[in-house]
């Protein structure tokens, strides 16, 4: 059979090479064994035919989904004008629009004295960026960061992600509620968190490098869905604030509705000094973008920046996502439907004693699972009966359960869903639909992760059919097909 047919040699070919020709540094290909040709929205169709509901969204890169015609429109038109493709920072008229586009969705308090800079096509160039700036603009080195914190992997930006230890950095607590650092949780967690940053600052004794920044995500995505507090973020804009240190949020995952806000700070009601964009910006395709207070000294005239920040098609792409998610107030119906589904989740915990916590936010939803038969054994009666039932929850949190969520997310693939798994021991299921996820759609996705949470729990996989689109599913049924978009040829 001809490859180009996408029939069996290629989707049995294709990982076979791969794995043979390509690094071990591939992660998505090891637990996504499928070979997708075609996609439309929601829907991912593999070489041997075979349809998935996919969560994971290009990594939450796909804000409309995969392929969606205002996207793909938006690139033809570019391509069709006879315009440049590569235009390093030249002013086109594309990227005009671009800049018009985000300044429109921008948080009042920021788009009134900001500018932006196109870094390069990823969000590790934004941080790095971000970071030369605020170096700049204080006269200082030292960056605060969070525990769990994940920021990019190039050179400056791992120094804030947990994995790497380097005196540059300072990470503190981040607020949580099942594992909470000071193992009380709720809002007395949360309290204690932003003490401990205030007394770090205002401690004079030697050794702590002086910050240039803190900076925080307003969600901690890849760290296991774990959303910040509103009333933490307004204390830490706060305590920047009156130490007149810039504050960096890094909305690279949680950016364009994602959480139901177009910007996760707009929850708090906080403005910060510098934003950190990518993923979604560039409606698919790669694009970095930092936005900074103009009070704030620029970059130096020839400071190191990327060659391909004008991607002329990722600029097109992006402003056609911007202005449809905010022309059809799709962040808002992230938030609708992102709660409605947070319920169902959370109704799968009080049936499976594996899932320790269900926590999200708009459209950024993670399952945690966890060994039911091992507790931490931290318990402390008196803490019980002092704090609520967050306080009494993060007393005692059970271990987390790698082994069990790589067998959800398998199981989830063999009804055909796709989902990624996160957190410090990857053992959190997440949940990044796309912000055009049908209700109809939502229901199939906490349907077959629902089956697939009982089936991984009972160590066994139901017998009959197991074609990954589900359709021969006793639960799904036919009602799966018309789940699945049509993907045109």
């Amino acid at each position: 059979m001809a490859e180009s047919s996408y029939g069996g040699c290629v989707s049995e070919g294709s990982p076979r090479r791969q794995s043979a020709r390509e690094s071990a540094a591939r992660t998505y290909a090891r637990a996504l064994p499928i070979v997708p040709v075609r996609a439309r929205g929601l829907t991912i169709e593999g070489a041997d035919g075979r349809r998935y509901l996919d969560c994971l969204s290009g990594a939450g890169t796909l804000a409309l989904g995969h392929n969606h015609p205002v996207v793909l429109e938006a690139i033809r038109k570019v391509l069709d004008s006879g315009a440049p493709l590569h235009a390093l920072d030249l002013a086109t008229p594309v990227e005009d629009a671009f800049v018009t586009e985000l300044f429109r969705t921008l948080p009042p308090g920021l788009a009134d004295h900001a500018r932006v800079q196109f870094c390069g096509p990823g969000g590790t160039d934004a941080v790095e960026a971000a970071f030369r700036l605020v170096r700049a603009a204080t006269g200082r080195t030292g960056i605060l960061a969070f525990t769990s914190a994940r920021h990019g992997t190039a050179v400056t930006a791992p120094d804030a992600s947990e994995e790497a230890a380097d005196v540059r950095v300072t990470r503190l607590p981040y607020p949580q509620d099942y594992r909470c650092p000071f193992g009380v949780g709720g809002p007395h967690g949360a309290e204690l968190a932003a003490r401990c940053a205030e007394s770090l600052l205002d401690d004079s004794e030697p050794g702590v490098p002086g910050p240039a920044a803190m900076i925080v995500e307003p969600v901690q995505s890849e760290s296991g869905v774990i959303p910040a507090p509103d009333a933490w973020m307004r204390r830490m804009r706060q305590i920047t604030a009156a130490r007149s240190i810039p504050l960096v949020a890094d909305e690279v995952h949680t950016g364009v509705g994602r959480t139901g806000a177009f910007w996760a700070v707009e929850h708090s009601g906080i403005t910060p000094d510098v934003m950190i964009l990518s993923k979604a910006i560039g409606g698919s395709l790669p694009l970095a973008v930092l936005v900074y207070r103009d009070d704030l000294a620029p970059c130096e005239r020839g400071a190191p920046t990327d060659t391909f920040r004008g991607n002329q098609l990722a600029l097109a792409a992006g402003t056609a996502t911007l202005t449809y998610v905010r022309e059809n107030g799709l962040a808002e119906r992230a938030s609708v439907l992102g709660a409605r589904m947070l319920r169902r989740l959370r109704d799968l915990g009080l049936r499976f004693s594996c899932v320790g916590e269900v926590r999200g936010r708009g459209l950024m939803l993670g399952v945690e699972l966890v060994d039911p038969e091992v507790g931490s054994g931290r318990a402390d009666a008196a803490d019980a009966v002092r704090y609520g039932a967050a306080e009494r929850a993060a007393a005692d949190p059970r271990p987390a359960a790698p082994e069990l969520a790589a067998a959800v997310q398998r199981e989830c693939l063999r009804r055909g869903l796709i989902v990624e798994l996160g957190g410090p021991h990857a053992s959190v299921v997440r949940l990044l639909p796309p912000l055009t996820i049908s209700d109809e759609q939502a229901d199939a996705v906490l349907d077959r992760l629902s089956d697939a949470v009982e089936a991984a729990a009972r160590g066994h996989t139901p017998h009959g059919p197991t074609d990954p689109s589900g359709q021969a599913h006793q639960r799904h049924g036919d009602h799966s097909a018309r789940l699945e978009q049509p993907i045109g040829r």
